[in-house]
């Protein structure tokens, strides 16, 4: 088994122990970015989306809305469940779900109009071959929609964060910096419009309790803010119960060619 495979399951496992959480997560469920990105797609009313790591699919849910179709794609089986049952209590009949993986996307090319993706591609295994995947299946003129959180890019800063999420959540790869990103979208193909940024804050309980963090990882988390330089506690807002605040960007990109 490669080591991508073992993260992939890692992965399915993680966010399907947890999937009804994540869909009442006022994280997931409300925010600035999503305001933003109703925004965004109110002027393709006529659009195939495709909604990458859709999760619990508040992107769906709310692109469905808005264009013609959405695809909810994601690894996790019980997400998707998630996903379909939602649709059907909301009574939304343009969604439909498909598992798999960012890095082998079981479509066929120029196959949408839009690809969204929120709070997923820092559990991506290879960002690099998932984004020419993304410039495979967007048509040409089609719109891509990043969502997520970022790296500050200071190593003193980065490490922290880092560690934190990594602690929090064994699945979690990496928060890249906004340079970083931009990168990966730009080397795919695509031609950046416009970023938006954002802060987000976390709730530490709501945060460790939405991925089951057991208590011996949460007290590690909770001993390495303790032993936060100034500078760090200061960057991230970081409060006396934990909560903390991150960056979060928006980035909107076209395939030209």
């Amino acid at each position: 088994m490669t080591s991508s495979n073992n993260h992939h399951d890692k992965v399915k496992k993680q966010f399907g122990q947890q999937a009804n959480a994540y869909l009442t997560s006022k994280v997931h469920s409300q925010g600035e970015d999503l305001k933003k990105l109703a925004e965004l797609l109110i002027s393709y009313p006529l659009a195939n989306l495709l909604d990458l790591g859709c999760g619990a699919g508040h992107v769906s849910f709310l692109a469905a809305g808005l264009v013609k179709s959405v695809t909810a794609y994601d690894l996790s089986d019980e997400m998707l469940d998630v996903v379909e049952n939602t649709a059907k209590e909301r009574g939304i009949n343009n969604i439909i779900t498909q598992q798999g993986t960012v890095e082998k996307l079981p479509f066929a090319d120029n196959s949408f109009d839009i690809i969204t993706s929120r709070y997923s591609l820092h559990h991506w295994c290879d960002v690099g071959i998932a984004m020419r995947e993304v410039k495979r299946v967007l048509r040409p003129g089609g719109k891509f929609f990043l969502i997520d959180v970022t790296s500050p890019g200071d190593p003193v800063l980065d490490v922290w964060l880092q560690t934190v999420e990594a602690l929090r959540d064994t699945s979690h790869v990496r928060d890249y910096t906004p340079g970083e990103l931009m990168t990966f979208i730009t080397q795919s193909g695509l031609m950046i419009d416009k970023t938006y940024r954002y802060r987000l804050l976390l709730q530490f309980d709501s945060w460790v309790k939405r991925m089951r963090t057991p208590d011996v990882l949460i007290n590690a988390i909770r001993a390495y803010q303790v032993s936060a330089g100034k500078e760090t506690q200061q960057y991230f807002a970081l409060q006396e119960d934990g909560s903390f605040t991150s960056d979060t960007l928006l980035i909107g990109a076209t395939r030209n060619d």
